[in-house]
């Protein structure tokens, strides 16, 4: 089979909402990567990691839908689940009245417009990820690494392409059963130049689009949060960079060096940690297997969303 890497693209639209649902897409956009990694968690360990990144910033699109239209959004379906409702008005109020003796951006229309429009960069930003990476994972699983190969062009060679054949190398060993050890080495060193890829070519114009108010917003919002898989494992750029740094704009999830180095030394070790501990009744698999089935307890993560926003001094 050979298809070109947009006929690729199109047909991974196929069934996906709209841009428009932004809070739904990006559901069905977190559990394509869970299925994948499910599919092959021995190879696609950047899927399985990108979908709890994707979850992250679910909560994130959610908390922007509310900001959008406070009056009116309410997240239906878990709140029947929970027995109540988010009001995103009354959530913004006690978010602001719980640090009166702080002026907050928020009064300023001017600059929530400013912070919404930074949250549709990270809208833009789920988007691009799924149309630079995601192809490269269907073509591998229909077609193999030739398909990957045709289809990569210009600055996709030095990390996406180089990856998957390191995953590829991997696999085969693994087939082989030679050299275990070397095989999960170019499978693990593989994933993390797809990292690179997202992080380098996909993400950082992103980034570099974000305000600078913004740009503290993220780095205080941006952590991977693996507790329904493993446990009190968490991955927090404010809380490895520190939180003054953080603050003060020393340290910037924005910055690709700063946001590197989280990753590297915290970020990669916990999700190593967490996928070390897959099997066929992990809670890993089961909650890979609930971003699948679309099931999410978002009404409680968007709360704790909001409430962190609110500590940021300036913003709350």
């Amino acid at each position: 089979m050979n298809r070109s890497k947009e006929e690729w693209i199109e047909q991974l639209e196929t069934g996906l909402p709209l841009k428009e649902k932004i809070v739904d897409r990006n559901r069905a956009i977190t559990a394509r990567y869970a299925e994948w990694y499910l599919q092959k968690p021995e190879l696609f360990k950047w899927s399985g990691m990108a979908a709890f990144a994707s979850r992250q910033v679910g909560i994130a699109l959610a908390f922007s839908e509310m900001m959008h239209a406070p009056e009116q959004m309410i997240l239906q379906e878990e709140a029947q689940e929970e027995g109540f409702f988010l009001d995103a008005g009354r959530l913004f109020r006690s978010a602001v009245n719980s640090l009166l003796a702080i002026p907050s951006f928020m009064h300023s229309a001017a600059s929530r417009q400013l912070f919404l429009a930074d949250l549709d960069e990270i809208r833009r930003g789920n988007n691009s990820i799924y149309a630079d990476i995601a192809w490269a994972h269907a073509a591998y699983l229909e077609c193999g690494i030739g398909e990957i190969e045709k289809n990569c062009i210009g600055e996709e060679e030095e990390y996406l392409l180089k990856g998957f054949r390191m995953i590829d190398e991997g696999s085969s060993l693994l087939e082989k059963g030679a050299n275990e050890e070397e095989a999960r080495r170019k499978i693990r060193e593989g994933n993390v130049l797809l990292l690179r890829h997202e992080q380098i070519n996909t993400l950082q114009p992103v980034f570099d689009a974000i305000s600078s108010q913004g740009r503290i917003v993220v780095s205080f919002g941006s952590e991977l949060d693996f507790s329904g898989a493993l446990h009190n494992t968490k991955a927090s750029f404010s809380t490895y960079s520190g939180y003054f740094e953080t603050l003060a704009g020393m340290k910037s999830v924005t910055d690709a060096g700063c946001r590197w180095q989280w990753i590297e030394h915290d970020v990669l070790p916990a999700w190593e940690r967490v996928d070390s501990t897959f099997s066929s009744d992990s809670l890993l698999k089961k909650q890979l297997e609930s971003f699948v089935a679309g099931e999410s307890a978002m009404i409680h993560q968007v709360k704790e969303f909001a409430a962190n926003l609110f500590r940021i001094p300036g913003i709350g």
